[in-house]
């Protein structure tokens, strides 16, 4: 995650449409249907190496795995620790309480959630080796400008997985935080950037923490953020980049925090990248936010220049104007273009059908590309 030098970089947020045959073999795990393990470890190493090589040639400089392996960016934990079980209560989304119609007809999430119930430690490190090793041997082969692989932070597995176990929301971070910081660590010593997802300080305010009062959401999302600090203070800034958004569904988000409350405290935290929303109608308009919020100068921003719940492919010229937006007001080097979320956060949804999905990465390419050319044209 260093600053541009010659042109605009592109990335995305993380998870990408599975293959269908991997997806089918996740969804058996996922219902503890037998799989044989030696299946299931050839058609994700293949789909690993597919994923990469095709970011590549898309002209994604900055690549994943994909998430090719997670069932859900959130929930992929529940099956490397211990301590999850159950399953937790219905989520409101207070956006949709003034259309229960239009709430009715959403598709819903075949993926549960489990509640913390008890200790947690790890219980099965193959995942997680599997990842590293199949991610390294597609980057070896696709050398790609860059690679990182997502994380959960401590944040979000406490907000997608209620506690009901801890004495206190505090100790169940410390407590995440202390068994993923492995993850974290192992990520880093494998060579690739880590990605830490922190939907929960935007997206929790209107799911799931709606109901407390401003100070006790507060402290919660001060809390996230103190203790992912805390268990990453070792790790070089530059080598980590988090994610925030408000939620990658196509709904009416007008309760959605502004950037602007939501961006103080993200700043705080030490990763050197910040991945936000900047594509979707809800947000397009807060680039104008880094007009009065300074940003510092060991920062930089991946804003979303494409949106991942509508199946428009962008023109590459819009990209390039919204790319161009965020470099006039922080500056050519410190932008990095993005994706508004991610393709398939959950392995079994796809809002944006797969081949557009890919489609639209090359339009963010394309636009890239043109804004480097007028951005540099000098």
């Amino acid at each position: 995650m260093q600053p541009n030098s010659e042109r605009i970089l592109t990335t995305h947020v993380g998870s990408l449409p599975r293959r269908p045959d991997l997806l089918e073999l996740l969804l058996k795990r996922e219902r503890n249907e037998e799989v044989a393990a030696a299946q299931f470890d050839a058609c994700l190493a293949d789909a690993v190496k597919e994923v990469v090589a095709k970011q590549v040639v898309t002209g994604i400089d900055l690549v994943s795995d994909g998430e090719a392996g997670k069932i859900a960016y959130s929930l992929y934990v529940k099956d490397r620790l211990t301590g999850f079980g159950g399953q937790a209560g219905p989520r409101p989304h207070l956006d949709l309480k003034e259309f229960p119609e239009f709430a009715a007809r959403a598709k819903k999430f075949p993926i549960l959630s489990p509640n913390c119930i008890g200790p947690i430690a790890w219980k099965n490190r193959a995942p997680l080796e599997a990842d590293l090793r199949n991610f390294r041997a597609a980057v070896n082969a696709a050398q790609p400008t860059g690679s990182f692989i997502t994380s959960a932070s401590p944040g979000l597995v406490a907000y997608f997985m209620p506690n009901r176990y801890f004495p206190t929301h505090e100790g169940y971070l410390e407590a995440i935080a202390a068994v993923l910081r492995e993850e974290y660590d192992a990520i880093i010593a494998a060579g690739f950037d880590l990605q830490l997802d922190c939907p929960d300080l935007a997206m929790s305010r209107h799911i799931g923490y709606s109901m407390d009062p401003d100070d006790v959401f507060r402290r919660k999302c001060e809390a996230a953020v103190e203790i992912l600090n805390a268990v990453t203070a070792h790790i070089p800034p530059e080598r980590m980049r988090m994610h925030l958004c408000w939620g990658n569904y196509a709904g009416p988000h007008h309760f959605d925090l502004p950037l602007e409350r939501v961006l103080p405290l993200a700043l705080k935290a030490l990763p050197s990248a910040i991945s936000f929303e900047g594509a979707n109608p809800r947000h397009e308009h807060e680039w104008e936010v880094f007009s009065s919020l300074r940003l510092p100068e060991n920062k930089l921003i991946i804003p979303g220049v494409i949106d991942s719940t509508t199946n428009f492919i962008e023109h590459p010229r819009l990209v390039a104007q919204r790319i161009e937006r965020y470099a006039g007001v922080v500056g050519r080097e410190r932008v990095i273009a993005g994706v508004d979320c991610g393709f398939a956060t959950i392995a079994t949804y796809e809002g944006v059908d797969p081949a557009i999905a890919w489609a639209k990465l090359g339009a963010l390419a394309e636009g890239a590309a043109l804004a480097s050319r007028n951005l540099w044209r000098n």
